[in-house]
């Protein structure tokens, strides 16, 4: 099992014990759940939920009886949570960030770094693609999800840009929409330290999944979820989450419990890695985790 991000600091402000139930929103590869199984033995249960049937269907081969594996969008957590009678929720996790089997072993068009058919779906079930977006989407419509989904300064030239090539031919696969951002941007911004196809990936996957909806539609259930006391965690990736977030967190039925965001730390300790692991930075181990950002609160 993949070793999660903010592992240590998700186990501290969720803070499981014996016998407690915790609702996993974003499960993936399940490290964060298999962390709280551990922690609210011997009778705690974990609802976990994900949009991805293929990774559904990898957690299930694995037999956790206090497990309960739902495969659905996180914005029916309310209907999920009756549905499945889950019931005395004491702590409630969002990890936003894509996990590393999307972008390495889907094949679903998520990374630059392979050449896959243009799709971006978490759940095959939605009706929109990345290629849908790059072929039939207008000028204007894909210049304003680069800039407002990922401060793209170069928007206008690549919503040109892919306007141009889809006349010759469709753009359906990662590495013709590379070659055409490669095109629009400078050659400088193309040897920068962030790839210049990572912003216009990021926007297409947000746009694709409805990422920032779903979450602003979430949040507020939770409230109706989570028994007083209980705590909310969440873990995003993206400026445009955290001030969701962070702007949830001033109700006036929740504490904060992060005065200040909290940001993978130099000293990484999980349970399950090797002394050497231990003492290296979380950055370097895991250098997805670089933007992660977690924010914490308890309902009153």
């Amino acid at each position: 099992m993949h070793i999660p991000v903010l592992q240590k600091e998700v186990l501290k402000y969720l803070d499981p014990k014996p016998n407690e139930n915790f609702i996993d929103c974003t499960i993936g590869e399940g490290g964060h759940t298999l962390a709280i199984l551990e922690k609210n033995k011997p009778k705690g249960k974990v609802l976990g939920i994900d949009r991805d049937p293929q990774l559904c269907q990898k957690l299930s081969k694995f037999n956790f009886n206090r497990l309960t594996l739902v495969n659905d969008s996180f914005a029916n957590l309310k209907e999920i949570v009756k549905r499945e009678r889950f019931k005395s929720v004491s702590g409630i996790l969002f990890d936003l960030g894509i996990s590393s089997w999307h972008l390495e072993k889907s094949g679903r068009g998520f990374s630059f770094l392979r050449n896959e058919p243009l799709d971006m779906r978490y759940s095959p079930q939605s009706p929109l693609t990345a290629e849908k977006i790059v072929n039939f989407w207008s000028k204007s419509e894909i210049e304003k999800i680069l800039r407002e989904y990922s401060q793209e300064k170069f928007a206008k030239k690549i919503a040109e840009e892919i306007i141009e090539a889809r006349k010759l031919r469709p753009i359906k696969t990662t590495f013709q929409l590379t070659g055409v951002i490669k095109r629009a941007v400078p050659r400088k911004y193309q040897t920068g330290r962030i790839h210049s196809a990572t912003r216009t990936f990021q926007a297409l996957r947000i746009t694709v999944n409805n990422e920032l909806n779903n979450l602003e539609t979430t949040l507020p259930q939770t409230l109706k979820i989570l028994k007083p006391g209980g705590r909310l965690v969440v873990i995003s990736f993206h400026s445009l989450e955290d001030r969701i977030v962070k702007n949830f967190y001033r109700e006036p039925a929740l504490k904060t419990l992060t005065k200040k965001l909290i940001r993978p730390q130099k000293d990484y300790n999980p349970p399950s890695t090797s002394s050497r692991l231990r003492r290296a930075p979380e950055i370097k181990i895991n250098p997805r985790s670089r933007s992660a950002k977690l924010r914490a609160a308890i309902k009153l």
